[in-house]
């Protein structure tokens, strides 16, 4: 025996007294049917509240504990309710009432609006089917008896019943069967006769193979009809069929789907109950004979629209719905019975006329419709265009104007058609009549400019004439102000443009001068004008830019960058002599704008004029006195004229009157290209003294000493350079290149390492380490060198280009795409592109490619070369000039080997045709 406590035993034991199991876990108790019989007390409070207290809950405290018993009203219910008491309360009530009084209105507003959006969201069914219902009130009796029964209409698959609607194939046995117990013959055959008539036919070994007599059957079948198709394949019988436009047909032949002929059905049963509740709907009659048009129903839809136009004569869609439907011929007839109950639809006309082939029954239906509708602007056009002869025309728009005198199209139609002088008088009796018209006004200008302008007219004439066109629209202005037309400034500036469109720019110029200060503050008018300018040149509205700009500039004579801009259009779209105009206006007014003389002069110097090149450089001299740009503008005219010792002293004069770095520099570079190598050291060795933070001259003494193989002093002048100028890239690397050429690579790292902690994150001294490593020989130091280079200048447009040629020729695209991703619009990236594609011989490609890096940096000279390289090689004549003379007026300057060519002193005086020749040959 085991000597464990038995841990259920306490199921055997009674519970103690008041036991209620499960109180400590918050039970008070229950009662079900086993304990029906006599009623014992649960817990009491006390018990309740001493096990809720054990379990830490806190105990509810009862509302009614203090409650007086005897007072059931209230603890002031036995006070005496005075006259204080009674004003209190009806002042109380008073303010509840004024407050609920101002919260009405707007209560009752939002609970009108969420009734109102519940209505919208969850209708009422009455409210939907209200129209119908009202629709019902027409409904005879005998609609009422025709009305059909009610069925199932939901198409919602129901279970069947499985043996319900099942069709089952009959065995043949069945049917032979049934057939020899029901039919009864009346004759023997042969057989039977030979044999006395009670022998079967049938071979009493087995029985009938019922199966095989059905495939030979089948095969028998497909046989003929194959025979069938061969037979008559050109025969044209129904039976033939063409294998070649068989499939073909067959596109043809529209296959609507069960979704498509369902909806067709019930948008017919729904218009159907549509057209007959109301049968003065004409959309209703449309829309059936519409449904049907659809469904391929043409007869049908005829007789629906037909219909309609019994039930809607005087509805003209419906009408025009018939005409389209029928034929021409039937169209004209129901036309024909349209005008009778619609004789003043002017689209009924139009449609009848449109369908008359020969002109003269057009016409005849034309002024028929005139005669009934003579005040449709649209039929006197109409009329007027169908009329053979200017003549006929006018004399149809004379009686036209007469009875519509407010059109202002007939009024200018007919001013259009008669003679100059008696067009004035017709737009005169125009402004008259209608003196609400801007369109009038302008036409009367315009009329005025086209008679200024013809050949035969005087020249004092001409521009008198002319002029009068600002008091023209100057006059219809003030008129239209008076008869409270106000247009808008942009209405008046489209309206300039159209003028400038029909070829009328003084008119054009006209509007400009009379609204372009409308509806513009004082302190706007410069900002707004230069806009407005600009957005015209941006729609190709020359014309129009060039009165703003002509309007701005007599406000502002003062303002050098209006003056640039309307010389920048002149030159591009005006011609030189416009252009020289301009700009000697523009050095009259501003006489201390340097760029302004210096495009005068080299306008006159590109036509030919040089003595008025010196002149206008002159002029500019006694305005700016030590004006740099005006001694270096001097000197090149000079040069490019042969004139090399008069350039000379003018350049000994500028060092002496200005001596500036750029003109010290100039001086030494002449000196230079005239082969006075001594001087230009000399003229550098002066400036020095006064300049001695100019990179440019530590880089022209030391090329100069390097081209005279004096290496150590090369390497002295740049040290200096480098000292002094520590920020200027490319002295490093000219002191790198000459340590290279004196095979001192390391010497040349070095300096490049010095450059790159001097000049961090520099594109070009990273672009000179890679290609140094490459010049030696070490093209895995160049790939080391490119990805630390790309790690410190990702946006590099340089570093990009010479990785994606570095890479092999599979992996190009990638990395060009990820350099797009990177830099966007990049000209070199996108060159390197155009150069991968010329690689891979896709010649249209490239050619679109430099296209986009042309226009994305027309100043990079590399870009011009590598693409005139590759026309040279893939392009026609005409596409080697077509990037010749882009390059020419671009007039590039930048890039990384065009300064290289451009500035080598061999290539002194060349042109850029010239010059871009040379690169394309030095690119490799």
């Amino acid at each position: 025996m085991s000597k464990k406590p038995n841990k259920l035993a306490f199921l055997t034991q009674v519970a103690p007294a008041g036991y209620v199991p499960g109180l400590g876990r918050g039970a008070s108790g229950f009662t079900t049917r086993s304990d029906i019989g006599p009623a014992r007390e649960g817990p009491s409070a006390e018990v309740i509240a001493e096990a809720q207290a054990r379990r830490g809950e806190e105990v509810e405290p009862d509302p009614d504990q203090f409650q007086d018993p005897d007072n059931e009203t209230g603890l002031f219910a036995g006070m005496v309710y005075e006259a204080d008491d009674e004003e209190a309360d009806r002042i109380y009530e008073s303010v509840d009432a004024k407050m609920d009084e101002r919260r009405k209105v707007r209560r009752e507003a939002k609970e009108a609006q969420m009734l109102a959006t519940a209505r919208a969201e969850r209708p009422k069914i009455q409210a939907q089917f209200a129209d119908l219902k009202r629709g019902l009130s027409l409904v005879s009796d005998a609609e009422w008896e025709n009305l059909p029964e009610v069925g199932n209409l939901t198409g919602k698959r129901r279970k069947l019943n499985p043996r319900e609607g099942r069709a089952y194939v009959v065995p043949d046995s069945v049917v032979i069967g049934d057939r020899g117990r029901l039919g009864y013959e009346n004759a023997l055959d042969p057989h039977q006769q030979q044999s006395g008539g009670f022998e079967t036919p049938a071979d009493s070994t087995g029985p009938i193979d019922i199966v095989g007599i059905s495939q030979a059957r089948d095969k028998v079948l497909s046989l003929k009809l194959d025979q069938a198709s061969r037979d008559s394949a050109n025969s044209g019988t129904s039976t033939s069929v063409d294998p070649k436009g068989y499939l073909t047909s067959l596109n043809s032949v529209v296959h609507k789907t069960e979704a498509e002929i369902g909806d067709i059905k019930q948008a017919r049963a729904l218009l159907d109950s549509l057209v007959k509740n109301n049968r003065k709907h004409a959309p209703g009659w449309i829309a059936a004979a519409c449904v049907e048009e659809h469904a391929g129903r043409m007869v049908a839809a005829r007789k629906i629209i037909r219909a309609g136009c019994e039930e809607c004569p005087k509805n003209e869609d419906i009408w025009l719905e018939a005409a389209r439907l029928h034929t021409p011929d039937d169209a004209k007839v129901i036309l024909a019975k349209a005008v009778q109950h619609l004789d003043q639809s002017v689209k009924i006309w139009m449609a009848a006329a449109e369908l008359e082939g020969d002109p003269k029954a057009k016409r005849k239906v034309l002024r028929t419709a005139v005669e009934h509708i003579p005040k449709s602007v649209k039929l006197w056009k109409e009329v007027v265009n169908m009329e053979a002869t200017p003549e006929d025309a006018r004399l149809l728009l004379q009686q036209a104007v007469k009875v519509i005198p407010q059109s202002v199209e007939l009024w200018l139609a007919l001013a259009r058609l008669e003679t100059p002088e008696q067009a004035k008088s017709v737009l005169n009796s125009a402004r008259q009549k209608v003196p609400t018209s801007h369109e009038i006004w302008i036409a009367a200008s315009r009329l005025t400019e086209q008679e200024a302008i013809r050949p035969d007219r005087d020249p004092e004439a001409r521009k008198k004439e002319l002029a009068s066109t600002d008091g023209i629209i100057k006059a219809a202005v003030a008129a239209l102000k008076r008869h409270q037309v106000l247009l808008t400034r942009e209405q008046w500036m489209k309206e300039a443009e159209q003028c400038e469109r029909d070829g009328s720019p003084r008119t054009c110029e006209a509007i400009v001068k009379a609204t372009i200060s409308m509806e513009i503050e004082e302190e706007d008018r410069y900002d707004t004008w230069m806009a407005d300018a600009e957005s015209c040149l941006a729609r190709g509205q020359v014309g129009t830019a060039r009165a703003i700009l002509a309007y701005a500039l007599k406000v502002f004579p003062d303002k050098r960058a209006l003056w640039r801009a309307a010389a920048d259009l002149e030159r591009e779209h005006g011609t030189r002599q416009s252009l020289d105009d301009l700009l000697t206006q523009a050095v009259q007014h501003c006489p201390q704008a340097e760029a302004l003389w210096l495009m005068l002069a080299k306008e006159k110097w590109l036509a030919g004029d040089v003595p008025g090149a010196r002149v206008v450089l002159n002029q500019a001299f006694n305005a700016n006195l030590e004006s740099e740009q005006i001694w270096l503008a001097a000197v090149k005219l000079e040069v490019e004229n042969g004139e090399l010792q008069a350039a000379k002293e003018i350049l000994n004069r500028a060092t002496t009157v200005a001596g500036t770095e750029r003109i010290w520099m100039k001086a030494a570079v002449f000196e230079r290209q005239q082969g006075n190598l001594q001087a230009a050291l000399d003229a550098i060795n002066k400036a020095l003294e006064t300049y001695p933070k100019f990179a440019k001259f530590y880089m022209i003494k030391g090329q100069i000493q390097h081209s005279e193989n004096d290496i150590l002093s090369a390497r002295v002048t740049y040290a200096a350079g480098i000292k002094a100028c520590p920020k200027n890239v490319h002295l490093w690397i000219l002191a790198s290149r000459l340590e290279e050429e004196d095979d001192k690579r390391i010497m040349a790292r070095a300096l490049l390492n010095k450059a790159r902690l001097a000049n961090p994150a520099n594109e070009l001294l990273w672009a000179e380490a890679v290609h140094l490593e490459e010049r030696a020989g070490s093209a895995n130091q160049a790939k080391t060198n490119l990805a630390k280079a790309l790690q410190e200048c990702p946006t590099s447009g340089l570093l990009w280009s010479i990785s994606i040629m570095a890479e092999p020729r599979p992996s190009r695209r990638n990395k060009s795409m990820d350099a797009l991703r990177k830099l966007g619009e990049n000209p070199m990236v996108l060159t390197t592109i155009a150069r991968m594609f010329w690689s891979e011989r896709s010649v249209e490609k490239a050619r679109s490619w430099f296209t986009r890096a042309a226009n994305a940096d027309k100043d990079l000279g590399d870009t011009w070369a590598w693409w005139l390289k590759f026309e040279l090689e893939y392009g026609t004549p005409e596409h080697q000039n077509a990037v010749i003379d882009k390059c020419v007026t671009a007039e590039p300057h930048h890039g990384i080997v065009w300064p290289t060519v451009s500035k080598d002193m061999k290539n002194t005086r060349k042109t850029v045709r010239e010059i871009v020749f040379l690169v394309a040959q030095k690119l490799q």
